[in-house]
């Protein structure tokens, strides 16, 4: 029962400031769950679900106020939806410790593009079949590394060129659905605490409101998105620790 507390109270807090951050906690869940003791590949399943359920609202807004352009997210979903499963499913083949190697590259990637970024595009591209290209690359990483897959393709899209706004609504609207398949395709082949997993559910969306309340207020963003790439970049640092411990010692 105090296993449940401990996370359920993690989960709300990290919710609350990377909503803030107008981002999902997902990505700092998973490796503090595995820190804790939890299985790595639970500790994805789960975090997936409660990442899932905190945006499935905002995908919902986003078609009642006529915001999605589906010529433009039709691509990217669509293959993200078949991908995300497989990049899910070939996880439970690889070995953890790569697994978790790749995590720790993607930790480094989107603290660095939060603290560093820059919204400058490298190319710019209008071509459909990009984003299916775009959609499989994501979607299977996303699957394989248990994230909803927002934190690799907002700063992919950006660099092609394409709109942020339009980038943020299309994310939001696909992450949920692959994150959704990811989660039914470990679940298929794990076992899963569901009490954990309603717990830190309602954790997320809980903290995903509040967060999202607090947006509205004059916070900086740019303060904000430091405070998340720290996190980020100290659970990354404790992934390397235990990478080069495990391949070193």
């Amino acid at each position: 029962m105090n296993e449940y507390i401990i996370f359920s109270v993690i989960t709300f807090l990290l919710s609350i400031l990377f909503s803030m951050g107008g981002a999902g906690a997902g990505v700092a869940v998973i490796p503090i769950f595995n820190f804790l003791g939890l299985d790595f590949t639970l500790a994805k399943a789960i975090g997936l679900f409660a990442g899932a359920s905190t945006t499935i609202t905002s995908s919902v807004m986003n078609i009642k106020r006529k915001a999605v352009d589906f010529a433009f997210v039709f691509p990217i979903g669509i293959m993200m939806l078949l991908f995300a499963p497989f990049g899910a499913y070939s996880s439970g083949f690889i070995d953890d410790e790569i697994v978790k190697f790749f995590f720790m590259i993607m930790l480094f990637y989107s603290a660095s593009m939060m603290m560093f970024g820059k919204k400058k595009a490298l190319f710019h591209t209008e071509g459909r079949w990009v984003l299916f290209v775009v959609g499989g690359i994501v979607g299977f990483l996303a699957g394989l590394l248990g994230v909803g897959g927002g934190n690799i393709l907002i700063p992919l899209l950006a660099l092609l060129g394409y709109e942020p706004k339009k980038v943020a609504v299309a994310v939001s609207f696909v992450v949920p659905f692959s994150a959704m398949g990811s989660f039914l395709t470990y679940a298929s082949y794990i076992e899963i605490d569901w009490i954990m997993l309603a717990c830190v559910s309602i954790s997320a969306i809980l903290g995903g409101y509040i967060g999202n309340y607090f947006m509205h207020f004059k916070l900086k963003q740019e303060h904000i998105k430091k405070l998340m790439a720290i996190i980020l970049y100290l659970l990354a640092l404790k992934l390397l620790y235990h990478f080069l411990l495990h391949n070193l010692g």
